[in-house]
């Protein structure tokens, strides 16, 4: 069967788009991430999944098995096993036949592979949307077109943005490029002129938040609900007057002002800049004139916690796509609080190995000293 290459409405009119950022895994995976997603595939039935940053995590891919040595390699064994991480979070994906498209994140392209290197392995499965061949941007980069229940007609665009990338200071945490901000315009204004001179309304996925997203934070003290460390030491939360959800994470990386903000104001089609990159924050509000939309990291591999990891879900309606829904799905609100998903979670969650690891010496301890009690009574008795 011919794949549609063209991401359009259904026909009742709605469309559904799942974001999953920072999944953030390796060649082992962590199974309970892989079992969370696969259900969510099943339960939700998206139209379109994007992955927006941290796909893998491609700093620590040449790692041993055991332990943190991080040995000499060759690209070749770089290959293999970024290929391999990536089949674990894709291949579920293929095999439903839903389409799929991705940005990159500072995890990714830490390792011998490039960006174009890592993206041609994405662009051999069949269902993948997107990628830039303009050279004077990066690859990921890019916009998905949202057409019709016909086909016929661009309804409403994604934009898929690079954050990826080392700074001056020596730090992978970027901000969108002027040379993407400048490429943004340019197609911003081509699909103006296609829709009859109105804007195609959008959403712009990046990894790395704008920073202009800690106006959603307020001071205060240390010991109110819901309080933040700050890196100077102050202490902030997030100001429920203008954001919705949950947020345990401060966004203070970036410099103040990266110019991508007064852009997107200026251009007028991006209804919502959606991003990943800090695990813990899932909310959705309005700063500077903007709507900013945090989704937290699906990854069990790197930090987290119980009620943080989870996915985004988009609800669009043909009729009126601007006036999308969107909401997480965490780990437990899919599974329950039982006692299984609790086990589960434990033997999983990154956040848990200091205790795993303590819960497993003590098994082996007791599993010793039995073992010994056992061999001591063996002997008393071969002496009688």
């Amino acid at each position: 069967m011919q794949i549609d290459r063209k991401i359009r409405f259904r026909e009742d009119g709605t469309l559904k788009i799942l974001q999953i950022s920072d999944a953030q895994d390796m060649h082992i995976v962590r199974p309970e991430m892989v079992r969370m997603l696969n259900r969510i595939y099943d339960t939700e039935k998206p139209d379109l999944i994007v992955f927006t940053g941290d796909n893998i995590l491609g700093n620590h891919v040449d790692d041993m098995v055991v332990g943190t040595w991080h040995p000499r390699r060759s690209k070749a064994f770089t290959t293999r096993r970024i290929r391999q991480s990536l089949c674990h979070i894709l291949e579920p994906i293929e095999l439903r036949g839903i389409p799929f498209t991705m940005t990159y994140g500072n995890h990714d392209d830490r390792n011998a592979l490039t960006k174009r290197e890592q993206a041609d392995m994405w662009a051999k499965y069949e269902y993948f949307f997107g990628l830039n061949e303009d050279p004077s941007v990066p690859c990921d980069t890019f916009n998905v077109p949202i057409y019709d229940r016909t086909g016929a007609r661009i309804v409403y665009n994604l934009w898929l943005m690079d954050s990826a990338g080392e700074r001056a200071d020596g730090s992978d945490y970027a901000c969108v490029q002027p040379e993407s901000l400048n490429w943004y315009r340019k197609t911003s204004a081509a699909l103006r002129a296609q829709n009859g001179g109105e804007p195609v309304h959008s959403l712009m996925f990046q990894h790395i938040p704008m920073p202009e997203m800690g106006a959603l934070f307020i001071p205060c003290a240390a010991g109110d609900a819901g309080a933040i460390r700050k890196r100077d030491g102050s202490y902030c939360r997030l100001d429920p007057d203008h954001a919705t959800g949950f947020g345990y994470e401060y966004n203070d990386f970036l410099p103040a002002d990266c110019g991508q903000l007064a852009v997107l104001l200026e251009t007028g089609d991006v209804d919502a800049v959606v991003s990943g990159h800090l695990h813990l924050n899932g909310f959705d509000g309005v700063a500077h004139g903007m709507r900013m939309i945090a989704t937290p990291g699906a990854s069990f591999r790197s930090y987290g916690l119980p009620q943080t990891r989870g996915v985004r879900v988009f609800n669009f309606r043909e009729d009126d796509p601007s006036g999308f829904e969107t909401h997480t799905i965490t780990y437990f609100e899919l599974f329950g609080e039982n006692l299984s998903t609790k086990t589960r979670y434990f033997f999983n969650g990154d956040e848990m190995e200091g205790k795993k690891n303590a819960l497993l010496g003590a098994a082996a301890g007791t599993a010793a000293v039995t073992a010994a009690a056992i061999a001591a009574a063996l002997l008393l008795k071969k002496k009688e």
